[in-house]
């Protein structure tokens, strides 16, 4: 059941406020709050209930969840930093949108537009009785003064002197590249964190695959060593990763970023590799177990692209073809992939643009 409020203009100004009352069933899914966000809104939740599980030895839980222990690690929730039954959200319903906790209250400024969603932090095998009461205002953002960024285009002839592929440490070829960020170290790494992407070691080792199965850990997935590829002579110098939300332990999106050895107009240009593991597969070089990747590796490109439109923190993002694009190849350890050749340029909005929002 969702109540609306419409409330009156506040003072003289363009703010204006908006609330919205609905309740929650454990058996529900994402609940379209119908509340429209633009960038700069804030939002404020509240919620009241309790939820008890089957099965559970403890007290009916309200919208903070229960505390998360040891035998719930191989359990995979939209937020899996948070506890059972406790209240998160979204912004859209984009592939890319990052889940948050919301809890018993929240307060937020919205980065990008889009529905807010609310539902509650738990598996698909997860039963309970009982039900949360959120209450939603929205309170619009000032009209603020258009600003006009401009980017510096990527030349073809930039692009072109991009080597295609990259190559495991022995010189066999591997991953397309099939991104380019454009910014500062400092601001990438931020747009990153963001977009929920976290930092993870390389190695010039495999990935120890023995090791996450022991302890079906999703947190130890993610961070899970690399294994280095080769780029202007050099491995990767940042790996970054993502787990997908209640998806299997196996099943993460992974990138490689390299720093170009040219930049744009004074801009730091990063070159990037990105696939999304949907297993594991055998490694044709050794016989030993290695990452299965998707192999339409465009949607990776693509979902990159969407996770970093998500913060709010990009100027804009294009499309460029190389000439004689890798359409279809086998990666290093011997997997197919494809491509329509195309590679994803992001740029990112200067430091004191960001800030400004």
């Amino acid at each position: 059941m969702i109540r609306t409020v419409l409330l009156g203009c506040l003072l003289t100004t363009s703010l204006w406020a908006q609330s919205r009352e609905l309740d929650l069933q454990p058996s529900d899914n994402w609940v379209d709050s119908n509340i429209a966000l633009n960038p700069g809104d804030t939002f404020d939740i509240t919620a009241t209930g309790q939820l008890q599980y089957t099965g559970a030895k403890t007290p009916p839980n309200g919208p903070s969840g229960l505390a998360r222990g040891y035998a719930e690690l191989i359990k995979n929730f939209p937020v899996n930093s948070a506890g059972r039954g406790a209240l998160v959200g979204r912004i859209g319903d984009n592939a890319a949108a990052r889940p948050f906790l919301i809890g018993a209250q929240y307060s937020c400024q919205a980065p990008v537009a889009g529905h807010l969603f609310v539902a509650i932090n738990q598996s698909s095998m997860d039963q309970a009785t009982g039900s949360y009461h959120v209450t939603i205002r929205r309170t619009a953002a000032a009209k603020a003064a258009a600003t006009n960024v401009t980017v510096t285009p990527f030349p073809q002839t930039l692009l072109n002197s991009v080597p295609r592929r990259v190559t495991d440490p022995n010189g066999a070829p591997g991953d397309r590249v099939n991104f380019i960020i454009i910014g500062p170290e400092a601001q990438m790494k931020a747009a990153l964190k963001a977009a929920g992407w976290v930092i993870v070691d390389r190695t010039q080792k495999e990935a120890v695959i023995s090791g996450l199965l022991a302890s079906l850990s999703k947190d130890a997935y993610v961070t899970l060593p690399m294994s280095e590829l080769v780029l202007y002579g050099r491995p990767q110098d940042f790996g970054f990763a993502q787990a997908d939300p209640l998806q299997v332990v196996a099943s993460r999106h992974h990138f490689r970023l390299w720093k170009a050895p040219f930049d744009l107009d004074g801009q730091t240009v990063w070159i990037g590799t990105g696939t999304h593991d949907v297993g594991f597969d055998r490694d044709q070089r050794n016989n030993g177990i290695t990452h299965k990747i998707d192999p339409d590796t465009d949607g990776e490109r693509d979902y990159i692209r969407d996770s970093l439109i998500q913060t709010g923190l990009t100027t804009k993002t294009t499309y460029m073809t190389p000439v004689n694009p890798v359409t279809s190849a086998r990666t290093a350890t011997g997997g197919q992939f494809t491509s329509d050749g195309r590679t994803l340029i992001v740029y990112l909005k200067p430091a004191s643009t960001a800030a400004s929002q």
